[in-house]
């Protein structure tokens, strides 16, 4: 049997998710997706696992779509066969969808360059951390393509019209560094994957239902008013007051000891 295209392994609270295809610079395919979808099944089945890390194998973290996969043979029905939108309905977007659903925080560990959905997929994880050669490119307008996976939404969110428009027309290269300045990653670190898991063995020791409830409420924040946003808090807050992990916090302030939170 082959290798997955997707490895799995639990350190501690912490799943490491690695994307393996390097000789395709992790490129997706189908099959790439659905053993992602089986990692992310694993990670939220472990009530041990409290934070998720996802890097790539090799010198790459992410080359979006392997084209390889789209039929461009020709004869009858090309553009039919060709067509990218059953590809991005059926993998792409649960894809997306799923990280932003997961029960537990996510990390993106961009050890290498991240195109076209690559970049999607680092910034649909919640917090990104790079290596100093890394870089992000929207790769979709050098093909004909648009950016999609989320980037028309994330890029807009992230970086604002201007920086967002002039990216995705050109497909120009945006660097570690420049990605960190404009506000679309985290962090650059020499070594990406240990800050990455350091990072999540951090997440992993707090609150993780009120650190998800706050991704909730900073991602759904712009689709609201200021009255509805406050309406949102006060409800999301209600419902965190009911959580072992609350009672515990405050509990442990007025205590003078360092809390012990387990997730729930």
């Amino acid at each position: 049997m082959s290798e997955s295209t997707v490895l799995y392994e639990v350190l501690g609270g912490v799943a490491k998710v690695t994307l393996n295809r390097p000789q395709a610079l992790n490129s997706f395919t189908r099959q790439m997706h659905h053993d992602l979808w089986a990692a992310l099944d694993q990670a939220e089945a472990n009530d041990s696992v409290r934070a998720l890390v996802i890097t790539g194998a090799g010198r790459g973290f992410c080359a979006g779509a392997d084209l390889a996969e789209f039929d461009f043979a020709e004869g009858p029905n090309l553009v039919e066969r060709a067509d990218p939108g059953p590809v991005i309905d059926q993998a792409f977007n649960p894809t997306t969808r799923r990280l932003q659903q997961l029960r537990m925080p996510t990390i993106a560990a961009v050890n290498g360059v991240a195109a076209g959905a690559g970049a999607s997929l680092v910034m649909t994880c919640d917090i990104a951390i790079a290596a100093p050669g890394a870089s992000f490119i929207q790769a979709f307008s050098k093909i004909g393509l648009i950016p999609d996976a989320g980037s028309s939404w994330f890029l807009v969110e992230r970086l604002g019209m201007a920086r967002a428009m002039a990216l995705a027309m050109t497909g120009d290269k945006l660097s570690a560094a420049q990605a960190k300045e404009w506000g679309m990653i985290w962090d650059v670190a020499d070594d990406c994957l240990k800050a990455s898991m350091d990072m999540a063995e951090k997440l992993a020791a707090m609150p993780t239902k009120a650190l998800v409830a706050t991704r909730g409420l900073l991602r759904e924040a712009g689709t609201r008013s200021l009255n509805q946003q406050l309406d949102a808090e006060r409800d999301t807050q209600s419902a965190m007051g009911r959580t072992h992990d609350y009672i515990e916090g405050v509990t442990a302030f007025l205590q003078k000891r360092p809390a012990r939170f387990n997730g729930q």
